[in-house]
């Protein structure tokens, strides 16, 4: 049986081979945790994006979009804490000279015992019929003393970061004899905080300063928009902002191919409430964030919310999707009530009231804030993750295919002549230049036909039509679908109709 670390290299492997993500800078030799997306890896980001910009703004009258620029004014990040508490816990090892991220090594600890559970779980299941995976989960004593002791370590990591606690950082790793991946060694330096913002230099500002950020989040473009969209756009509370865009990260330990990358792009929403309405905003947008995942088909077992055990300072209320990766549950999307604080932030640190005006109440106030911020990179990872699949066919041959959602897939059709003469090629081409105008289509002539139904199996195009002898008597082709290999004749005036219906 296959291993999820080799699951996950085969999903790498495929990402490049079929030209979704390739390493940035490769003819370089790379640079570490930098990548660009590919022909058919654009394709996918781009549809992921719009299918949650239709979501979240298109759908919701209340809700408008911005996109702000990535240079901001230094004193944003003062205001918003970054400069001053934007740090990740770093210990390095002795003896390999390498370097991790303090929580990092104490979660792969975790995950090392979730992995001891989910294979006491497997065996369950062959023993037993009708097999209750939750229960099990309860009630069996081995698999109850993991996870005790995988919410005790939590607990207790929770709470040093909280207090940043590097001392008992330290402790707890090697309390945990928690050993160095490349050295063995338990042989740890102290545990420092490094600052994860990329600084740089701009020409004359205002005020004289000259260092400036590459953001790391997009959010704070939406709380510095807040005052100039609430009027241009007559907003009437409560109402969102969202924005797509990149955000950039000085990660020191990057890892897992896209899912933690130093240049990432974030979709985040900021939802202004009243004072006080604000839970019941949070807990709104949790149902509703977690049915936009399961609306594109992938099963609700990948999915799980965990609740924040300890909150940031400013929140009063914090929750993470978490979606089954290859290397365990890991954070999808976050949603999190924020409170008035960065409003109050801002109107502190520039003297502008950031406040909005209720007709309704007569008052001014600053509104709360609650937050829905996924990465774009990590959900095209989810949805890359689920979708790949080897599957062995009935007379025994094995092939790859991308089980895409149909609204994400890169490619939505791809047209094929069945030979490359009787006229074949000119009819394809003419669905083609049908079809192309209103979705994303291949042409494809070369190779024999059941070698092009692999290709685009492994692409995770849902349709194949192919145009044979006997479209030239009926005007009909063969529609191929991906996941069943199911074929049906379809009147070439129908495709639109049967491609959009089916």
């Amino acid at each position: 049986m296959i291993t999820n670390e080799e699951l996950f290299k085969k999903i790498i492997a495929h990402a490049k081979e079929y030209g979704y993500v390739f390493p940035s800078s490769e003819i370089y030799d790379g640079l570490a945790a930098v990548y660009d997306y590919g022909q058919y890896g654009v394709e996918l980001k781009n549809n992921i994006k719009q299918y949650w910009w239709k979501s979240m703004v298109q759908q919701h009258e209340n809700i408008v979009g911005v996109d702000s620029a990535i240079f901001m004014h230094p004193t944003v990040w003062k205001a918003s804490g970054h400069v001053d508490a934007f740090n990740d816990p770093l210990i390095d090892n002795k003896d390999s000279k390498k370097r991790y991220r303090a929580d990092v090594l104490v979660e792969d600890f975790i995950q090392k015992i979730e992995e001891k559970i989910n294979k006491e779980v497997e065996k369950a299941k062959k023993r037993f019929e009708n097999f209750d995976e939750e229960l099990y989960r309860k009630t069996n004593q081995r698999v109850v003393d993991y996870q005790n002791r995988i919410d005790a370590i939590r607990s207790q990591l929770s709470n040093l970061l909280n207090n940043n606690d590097l001392v008992g950082l330290k402790d707890l790793i090697t309390e945990l004899e928690i050993a160095c991946p490349v050295s063995g060694s338990r042989n740890w330096t102290d545990v420092r905080q490094f600052n994860l913002m990329f600084a740089t230099q701009i020409g004359s500002l205002a005020d004289g300063a000259d260092t400036v950020y590459l953001r790391p989040e997009t959010a704070q473009g939406i709380f510095t928009n807040f005052l100039n969209v609430y009027k241009t756009g007559r907003m009437k509370i409560p109402f969102g902002i969202a924005q797509v865009g990149k955000a950039f990260r000085n990660e020191i330990v990057a890892r897992q191919f896209i899912f933690r990358m130093r240049e990432f792009e974030q979709m985040e929403m900021q939802f202004f409430v009243r004072p006080g309405e604000e839970l019941q905003w949070f807990e709104y947008w949790k149902e509703t964030r977690m049915k936009w995942h399961l609306s594109l088909g992938i099963d609700e077992q990948n999915y799980r919310f965990h609740d924040h055990e300890k909150l940031a300072h400013y929140a009063n209320a914090a929750t993470d999707i978490e979606f089954r990766f290859p290397f365990g549950f890991k954070e999808l999307e976050g949603i999190h009530s924020r409170t008035d604080f960065d409003l109050k932030q801002h109107e502190q640190f520039s003297g502008k009231k950031m406040r909005y005006f209720d007709a309704e109440t007569n008052e001014s106030y600053i509104p709360y804030v609650v937050e829905t911020s996924i990465g774009l990179d990590r959900m095209f990872l989810a949805v890359l993750s689920y979708a790949f699949d080897e599957e062995t066919l009935n007379d025994g041959t094995q092939r790859v295919v991308l089980r895409l959602p149909v609204a994400l897939a890169p490619v939505k059709a791809a047209v094929l002549p069945l030979v490359k003469k009787d006229g074949l090629p000119e009819i394809a081409r003419e669905i083609m230049t049908k079809l192309k105008a209103v979705m994303m289509c291949q042409y494809d002539e070369k190779d024999a036909i059941g070698r092009r139904y692999r290709r685009q199996d492994a692409i995770g195009t849902p349709y194949s039509i192919t145009v044979d002898n006997q479209t030239k008597e009926d005007q009909t082709v063969t529609v191929r679908e991906r996941d069943s290999m199911e074929q049906e004749r379809v009147a070439i005036d129908n495709l639109l109709d049967y491609l959009h219906l089916s």
